[in-house]
């Protein structure tokens, strides 16, 4: 049995909203070999890392960078998972009022060095709110979570 950790930092209603559409759309399938679970950054520790066979990360973007709550979960985990789980299938969501472009090339840095391996471009939700963006987090959780269940990642 594999398992998807989706670490998301949804401190506003718009960002839970997003994690809701997730949870929903995973909800709905039936798979055969996939458990997932949903957990705050400042609750992930270095063992739900080491017990996932795939992560997808969201935030915020904050001050042109990820939320201060991915940067400590990031801070945690790196040197206990960084040998242990070189080419983890991750993706990741950026929810921007902006830009984005600074949390990206933030997660981008990170993720590099902890050698895992993307398996989709990062969605970013820029600009007002939209109700796509729900739509977008529920597609790249049912992508990843089939890929994951049917060995394809």
């Amino acid at each position: 049995m594999k398992h998807l950790l989706i670490c998301f930092h949804a401190p506003s209603e718009n960002l839970q909203a997003m994690v809701n559409a997730m949870e929903v759309a995973l909800e709905a399938c039936e798979f055969t070999n996939l458990t997932f679970s949903f957990q705050s950054p400042l609750e992930t520790t270095a063992q739900d890392v080491l017990a996932c066979d795939g992560i997808i990360l969201g935030t915020p973007e904050n001050l042109a960078y990820m939320s201060g709550a991915l940067k400590d979960f990031f801070d945690r985990i790196y040197y206990p998972c960084l040998e242990e789980k070189q080419g983890l299938p991750v993706a990741a969501i950026v929810r921007a009022g902006q830009d984005g472009t600074g949390t990206q090339r933030a997660l981008k840095t990170i993720l590099t060095g902890l050698k895992w391996r993307w398996v989709q471009d990062i969605v970013l939700c820029k600009g007002p709110w939209q109700p796509e963006f729900t739509e977008q987090c529920a597609e790249l959780a049912q992508a990843m979570a089939v890929g994951l269940d049917e060995g394809m990642i």
